[in-house]
């Protein structure tokens, strides 16, 4: 191999760390969904400089997140399966250099969104920023109500996209932030189930991790299921969508109540899988049926 072979290989693990680093996939969805409060919020002729530095401010401070959160918990990344491959737990990187990404992502991204966009932008995204690392991540350890505040930061993007496209807090925008905030639980809550000997390894307190039979897990996801499925409505019956979407969202919702009924009835690894797997689609389902059914 010669060096040229020898640095371009560096260079593409490089980049692969990095993309693992600020959680490539996590930070898809959140641009995905900041992009649906955008559009469903903008009137008028597209101002594709706003909507570009949008996206792109919220992709720097979500991938500056995320690789600060890894700095915070690479030792604990380190006890569990699904997350000691990751570039710090295994020394590919070293906790400065994610320490440097992580600040300069996030300060970069705020600062776009403050220059570019509007300062109420920079303000959510400061937030999401906050929340996520000075309260969820150390809240992990000490009480399973890290769920619901972690879901939170989760939950802000849309509203980001909405503020920005609008400059201004609107009823669409709080209900996306709904949506999203109860979306996640469902889904966070299938993921705990699945993982729940590695969290509990790693010290992290989860409601799975003290319910070996799984009936609070089941329960609480059956019972956020329905609330989402509630939540999901109001934008078809507030006029925000036509009557296709609302049932569209009652369909989708359906099958979310029916996989968290299942999860309480069996609660396998089966069907917190199916749960989880269902909880992924539904969400692109939901957004898209809310973005061809608008008015």
């Amino acid at each position: 191999m010669n060096s040229s072979e020898s640095l371009s290989l560096k260079q593409i693990s490089l980049l692969s760390d990095l993309s693992e680093l600020s959680k490539a996939r996590l930070s898809f969805l959140v641009l995905m969904t900041t992009l649906v409060g955008f559009l469903l919020g903008w009137h008028g002729p597209m101002d594709y400089t706003i909507l570009a530095s949008t996206l792109l401010g919220t992709a720097l401070s979500a991938a500056g997140a995320s690789a600060l959160n890894q700095w915070i918990e690479r030792d604990y990344d380190a006890l569990m399966s699904r997350t000691s491959e990751r570039p710090l737990p295994t020394g590919r990187m070293h906790p400065a250099d994610a320490l440097i990404f992580g600040l300069l992502c996030c300060g970069s991204g705020v600062a776009i969104l403050a220059l570019l966009v509007n300062p109420l932008t920079a303000l959510l995204s400061f937030l999401t920023i906050s929340i996520y690392l000075a309260i969820y991540t150390p809240l992990k350890r000490f009480s399973e109500l890290n769920t619901l505040l972690g879901a939170v930061p989760g939950a802000l993007p849309p509203l980001i996209g909405w503020a920005a496209a609008t400059g201004r807090f609107e009823l669409g925008g709080w209900i996306l932030f709904l949506i999203l905030w109860f979306w996640q639980m469902p889904h966070f809550l299938a993921i705990a189930w699945l993982y729940r000997d590695e969290y509990a390894a790693a010290g992290f307190k989860m409601l799975s991790t003290r319910d070996p039979e799984g009936w609070a897990t089941g329960w609480h996801s059956l019972i956020y299921s329905n609330a989402l499925l509630a939540i999901s409505l109001l934008p078809g019956i507030l006029g925000l969508s036509s009557p296709y979407y609302f049932f569209a969202a009652l369909s989708l919702g359906a099958v979310m109540v029916f996989l968290s009924m299942d999860l309480l009835r069996v609660r396998s690894i089966a069907s917190a899988r199916r749960l989880f797997f269902a909880s992924i689609i539904y969400l692109p389902l939901l957004l898209g049926a809310m973005i061809a059914f608008s008015r």
